[in-house]
């Protein structure tokens, strides 16, 4: 069974989320910034969203996760939640 663990940060604007996506590639700490910005419950921990199986989050977050590159940082990837900045941290086949 495929499962995926990944972090993000949850903004409400796509300049916001681009300029994270920014200060993240210049050095800041993924888990930092979502703990100061994300506005997900998440962000208290880092951004941290566990191990969890397709279909269990909402379609555009289930196709970067399950298909793009482990460990970079993607986005913004706009849901009905808002834009997010999605960090892969590990995926099974």
């Amino acid at each position: 069974m495929k499962t995926a663990s990944a972090r993000h940060i949850l903004v409400a604007d796509e300049a916001t989320c681009q300029q994270l996506r920014r200060d993240i590639e210049a050095g800041q700490d993924f888990a930092a910034v979502a703990r100061a910005r994300s506005l997900c419950p998440s962000g208290s921990e880092g951004g941290d969203l566990g191990s969890f199986r397709p279909g269990e989050m909402v379609p555009e977050f289930d196709k970067v996760v399950f298909s793009a590159e482990v460990g970079k940082v993607h986005g913004p990837v706009k849901t009905q939640f808002g834009y997010h900045l999605i960090e892969i941290t590990r995926r099974s086949d």
